[in-house]
């Protein structure tokens, strides 16, 4: 199986590619616990069907120390006791910013309310980018049937 476009090959994809690598550095470098925000990434994935970055960012969990337990738990993590409230409030705002065209309303009130509850400003703006750009990862990486398994920890740096 291969990809219909090589998002590495080709000069204006690649270019595409690390300006959304750059955006994600910053978040990287926030406050946000590195943890949620794999979690976060792990969970839009499963939503919009990118094997490819669930493939990377459950690898990259487990290479800086997630538990089987939790990344098996993610796709079910409200019926889970393993996650904290923190990061029940990340997922489930990662969720509902992920299936926004879902709800009539975008994010409901409520479920900012409760991430804001857990989070400072920093980290709700880094929680919001981080989102944003994982569904940019995931929808570019689906259109061209990115091939899923064989990514790395670390490999991109």
């Amino acid at each position: 199986m291969s990809a219909r476009l090589n998002l590495f090959g080709n000069q204006l994809a690649g270019k595409f590619v690390q300006q959304l690598s750059a955006a994600g550095q910053v978040i990287s470098d926030s406050t946000l616990p590195a943890a949620t925000q794999e979690l976060v990434k792990i969970r839009a994935s499963q939503i919009n069907g990118c094997g490819f970055c669930t493939d990377m960012h459950t690898k990259e969990a487990t290479h800086a120390g997630e538990t089987a337990t939790r990344l098996h738990l993610v796709a079910a993590w409200r019926e889970a006791t393993v996650f904290t409230d923190a990061e029940r409030a990340a997922l489930e705002l990662a969720e509902e910013g992920t299936r926004i065209a879902d709800a009539a309303g975008g994010v409901p009130d409520e479920v900012w309310a409760n991430a804001a509850k857990h989070y400072d400003e920093e980290q709700l703006a880094a929680l919001v980018a981080l989102i944003a750009i994982i569904n940019a990862f995931n929808r570019a990486n689906v259109i061209v049937q990115q091939p899923a398994g064989s990514y790395q920890p670390g490999q991109f740096g």
